[in-house]
């Protein structure tokens, strides 16, 4: 069974591994599909894993895969179906769980891919809890890119900072695949989206998503274009995962009473806050981490009814993972970069 292997910073390998055993109870065996590449399996490549870890590990947090087998006791999935694989190895029993807040488990074993192995791998036994089947509407693509490209989105946009049509919204790196997701779900829903870029290349393309208007922040301030935009009133909500490069600058693009939503820190993860500034100005700070599988099943539903769609900049096989992530890291990508499995 082919797998693609972590073997110490920087360096993977593809390797062969011996096939899962047959499924246990509330077990399925899942075929991967296709993964969808994220900041954290840079974060996992160039050594940045925070966390106690064993090496070599298999590499991917986001996956989909087809069920092959299926274990005794499992009665909601059947032999061929497409299904979205949560990324995070939960306890199913806490109370968290139990209510259906997933990536609030009290007794989470890790992230695939970053503390266990990973979905780069041709087959691999998982708990029937974790998979969300995916509508006959929506392909291994879009099933692959439902648990952190969009259900990260989903859980921050809307059980978070409780975004309403017609709000103002920045979305830093629009580019990205997160931000490509949150931009095309706030201009669904009737928001007014400001996004932010690294190159000019990228100005078109975050327009057709939707983007009301697009500034370039290697050649702007944002929050001075924000300010402008917004007649100094600034937004209801900044979208922010870049972390101490922006903070400052998110916190001045906030209107009195507004609300930043995080989920990330690429660019650092500490930074200083104007106390005053937070308190006087009645802003909300939301931290926000994964997502409940509620949000999969709601992001593939808009997939299948048109209202959002995967943006992929390019697909990659084994061979080609090196540059994959050598470009993530450097931002030189629009939206999702997917290593195709089978």
């Amino acid at each position: 069974m082919r797998a693609l292997q972590l073997v110490e910073d920087r360096r993977l390998e593809a390797v062969d591994l011996p096939p899962p055993p047959p499924p246990g109870i509330g077990e399925v065996t899942v075929s991967i599909r296709a993964v969808a590449l994220n900041h954290i399996d840079v974060w996992g490549w160039r050594g940045m894993a925070f966390a106690k870890r064993k090496m070599p590990l298999v590499i991917g947090a986001e996956a989909s895969g087809e069920v092959e087998e299926i274990g005794p006791g499992v009665a909601n999935l059947l032999p061929g179906q497409l299904v979205s694989i949560y990324g995070a190895r939960t306890c199913g029993r806490c109370r968290a769980c139990r209510e259906g807040r997933d990536n609030l488990c009290a007794h989470v074993s890790g992230v695939h891919g970053f503390h266990l192995d990973g979905f780069a791998q041709e087959k691999v036994n998982l708990p029937a809890r974790l998979l969300v089947p995916a509508p006959p509407q929506v392909d291994a693509i879009g099933a692959a890119v439902a648990p952190v490209t969009f259900g990260t989105v989903e859980h921050m946009l809307f059980d978070n900072a409780r975004l309403e049509p017609g709000e103002t919204i920045l979305v830093h790196a629009g580019g990205s695949g997160i931000g490509s997701a949150a931009i095309q779900l706030a201009k669904r829903m009737g928001c007014t989206v400001i996004t932010t870029v690294g190159s000019s290349d990228k100005i078109d393309k975050a327009k057709a998503l939707g983007a009301d208007h697009v500034i370039n922040y290697r050649e702007d301030r944002f929050e001075g274009a924000v300010r402008k935009l917004t007649a100094k009133k600034g937004v209801d909500v900044v979208f922010e995962h870049v972390g101490a490069d922006t903070w400052a600058g998110s916190m001045l693009c906030l209107k009195r009473g507004g609300r930043l939503v995080t989920c990330g820190s690429t660019s650092g993860v500490s930074t200083q806050m104007n106390l005053m500034q937070l308190f006087q100005q009645q802003l909300k700070i939301f931290g926000s981490f994964g997502c409940r599988m509620r949000n999969m099943e709601d992001a593939m539903l808009k997939m299948a009814a048109g209202i959002v769609r995967p943006v992929i900049d390019t697909e990659v096989d084994f061979d080609g993972i090196d540059l994959a992530l050598r470009r993530m890291e450097g931002r030189d990508v629009f939206g999702k970069i997917i290593l195709r499995v089978a």
